[in-house]
């Protein structure tokens, strides 16, 4: 597997958009696909690691997680949830099937496909995107028919097709320059299912699959920034010919807060202080996400001075480290004062006011 950066493995810059991603990682499949260099060992070797490097970059939370922690502590394998996507799902995405079938001579069954992957959008507060929560969404997808199990026909009424003999292709074979070669077509009686349905199920009329409701608790890890995808694996709509189910993808947004303003790890909020208290200093009590700190004001702080309030952020994603608080102070200008008052003021303030 590969040992080399990702991004250096599929030749592209760290800001590559997916598109690029996609069009570097079709440009070496092409070049390195096993079944083009037939028994060349480091051409095997080479499409596994820019397989590897582009099932990372091409997922936005794993590509997330790589550029947050590097290549040298990244293990593809250590999450639970990752199912890489098989080859036939790769090619048939970039539109490659119809060159790597030309190259094929192994024996296949009807193809087997994965379902297409769901999105659910989440709305959660601040405070949920601090300490983690779970959410438990209702998915309406689809669903493999109970009666017919997913085959569309009535139990008894479905039957290997002729044509194919239950391949879902029809093969044939030519000469490309002096190299025989079989070219693969998806068979047009069964459609490449490989099965013929002699009666529709009643149940489904056909489909294989019913529209249900399924109930999914999402996990919500703590430090969830607004837009962040949670790839739940397994969980979208079935595969064809018991293909792999597809994904559900939670798109989290978090709402803004009356009080603070995320950037990043950081928080932002505003406080006021007296007139007295910026000029002589104390100190005073300002909300934070969890409660209320500290804060020392120096004498003579001016308005609009901002304060930085270490560890009082917002967690890291799924880390114990959180960013900082910034405050900004306001320093509150009396509007009206008593003749006393302004008295006080003028003998205090004499060397500062202007001179007649």
């Amino acid at each position: 597997m590969a040992t080399q950066d990702y991004y250096e493995v599929l030749g592209v810059k760290k800001d590559a958009t997916a598109d690029d991603l996609k069009k570097a990682f079709r440009h070496l499949a092409r070049k390195y696909h096993p079944d083009l260099n037939k028994g060349s060992r480091e051409a095997e070797e080479k499409f596994k690691e820019i397989n590897e490097a582009y099932q990372v970059l091409g997922d936005p939370q794993k590509k997330a997680q790589y550029d947050q922690v590097g290549h040298v502590d990244f293990k593809p394998g250590d999450e639970a949830s990752y199912r890489p996507p098989s080859y036939d799902d790769l090619f048939r995405d970039f539109g490659l099937g119809d060159i790597f079938d030309a190259f094929s001579t192994g024996s296949r069954g009807p193809r087997r496909r994965a379902g297409a992957d769901l999105r659910y959008d989440i709305e959660i507060s601040l405070t949920d995107a601090f300490y983690g929560t779970k959410n438990t969404v209702a998915v309406p997808h689809q669903s493999e028919c109970s009666t017919c199990h997913g085959t569309g026909a009535q139990p008894g009424f479905i039957k290997e097709c002729p044509t194919c003999h239950g391949t879902g292709e029809i093969r044939t074979p030519q000469m490309i320059g002096n190299r025989k070669v079989t070219t693969l077509a998806t068979c047009p009686e069964c459609g490449g299912s490989g099965r013929i349905i002699e009666k529709p199920c009643q149940t489904c009329h056909g489909s294989g699959v019913l529209q249900k409701t399924r109930k999914i608790e999402v996990t919500i890890p703590r430090g969830v920034e607004d837009g962040q995808l949670l790839r739940i694996a397994g969980e979208g709509e079935p595969g064809e010919n018991q293909g792999p189910s597809g994904d559900l993808y939670a798109v989290v947004h978090v709402k803004k807060h009356p009080t603070f303003e995320r950037q990043g790890p950081d928080l932002r909020t505003s406080t006021v202080v007296s007139l007295p208290v910026a000029l002589l200093g104390g100190e005073i009590n300002v909300p934070t996400i969890t409660g209320t700190a500290l804060l020392k004001i120096p004498r003579g702080t001016q308005s609009h001075t901002l304060f930085r309030l270490r560890q009082q952020g917002m967690p890291y994603l799924n880390a114990d480290n959180r960013g900082d608080l910034l405050v900004k102070v306001i320093v509150q200008i009396p509007a009206n004062l008593t003749k006393k008052q302004e008295d006080l003021m003028k003998e205090a303030f004499a060397d500062y006011l202007p001179r007649p």
